[in-house]
């Protein structure tokens, strides 16, 4: 692709106000601003097709984050992470449909409660990149080609000094972000250690907001989790320091309860402890061994000839 400068991309959209939609297909390439590289990949067939697909490119050194927020996997993880969430509100701020189909739409993956390993934000020892969809802007099929030049010439600019840049980041929330993922996946490495396969932190929050809001429910509402004492254990993780909670050891442990006592809410909880959770979602420090499955029986099934002593040849008092 030849490398152009976002000047000259204004330029084209504008000389392509008013043609045929296919005609944007012109504007694939790579293009320069002053603070990063603009990288057009693919561009639409038409404004109700997929959006066009966008990266951009932030020099480490521009960006400005200092190595600590990145100089291991699990901070890396953690920062492409907020970063993902800070260009994603960025993008809603700034977001004004144009034009029919998807016209004037800027996405991002947006991240839920969990702190994932993403393709959304990559951070290499050169850059930071941004991966997002834009919508370009049409009236029926022709091109808009001054709401193009606004969406990507002067928004897209916008977003990316709002969100990659660190020095116009919250800082305390920031590295809140990258040392709670830190200790999550600390503590899940010392499990096996104590020959444990879960821990649940007292104080945690474990009901959701409904079944369709993965939030925790709110304080008002909700009993922070407390461990009985006879599971009780405690560590001391790196950032947050001591830490106590319930943990459930290896082999055979049932959860009994009445109905709407929580064995659910606990059960969910657990087994999403495999992933890392973001700060305030109230599951911080449920973790999990990383080799954790669920499995359950299919509503309404029948199991017939499987042998199932072992689950009740040592059961107390017989």
């Amino acid at each position: 692709m030849a490398e152009r400068t976002i000047a000259d991309l204004e330029a084209l959209l504008l000389r392509l106000d008013g043609k045929g939609y296919k005609a944007y297909k012109g504007v694939e390439g790579v293009y320069r601003a002053p603070t990063f590289t603009l990288f057009i990949d693919h561009v639409q067939g038409d404004p109700f097709a997929p959006p066009s697909r966008v990266r951009v490119q932030v020099e480490l050194r521009k960006a400005g984050f200092p190595p600590d927020t990145y100089s291991t996997k699990s901070r890396r993880i953690a920062l492409a992470d907020f970063l993902t969430r800070q260009f994603a509100a960025a993008a809603e701020r700034v977001e004004e449909r144009m034009g029919t189909g998807h016209s004037g739409l800027i996405a991002i993956d947006r991240p839920g409660q969990e702190i994932l390993e993403r393709t959304s934000v990559v951070i290499t020892e050169e850059y930071v990149e941004a991966r997002f969809v834009v919508g370009l802007p049409a009236r029926g099929r022709r091109i808009l080609g001054k709401e193009a030049a606004e969406l990507l010439c002067r928004k897209v600019p916008k977003i990316v000094e709002e969100a990659l840049f660190f020095s116009r980041l919250d800082r305390r929330s920031l590295y809140l972000h990258i040392l709670t993922a830190e200790d999550a996946d600390w503590l899940r490495e010392q499990l096996p250690k104590r020959g444990l396969v879960a821990f649940v932190a007292d104080g945690s929050i474990l009901p959701r907001r409904s079944g369709v809001d993965d939030r925790p429910l709110q304080p008002e509402k909700a009993i922070p989790f407390r461990s009985p004492e006879s599971l009780k254990v405690e560590f001391h993780l790196p950032n947050r320091g001591l830490i106590k909670g319930m943990g459930i050891p290896e082999g055979v442990t049932l959860i009994v309860g009445g109905g709407y006592h929580g064995k659910s809410t606990l059960l969910n909880a657990i087994q999403l402890g495999v992933y890392n959770h973001i700060p305030g979602d109230g599951r911080e420090f449920v973790v999990t061994i990383p080799s954790a499955v669920k499995i359950r029986a299919e509503d309404g099934r029948r199991i017939e000839k499987v042998d199932i002593s072992p689950f009740i040849s040592n059961l107390p008092f017989g």
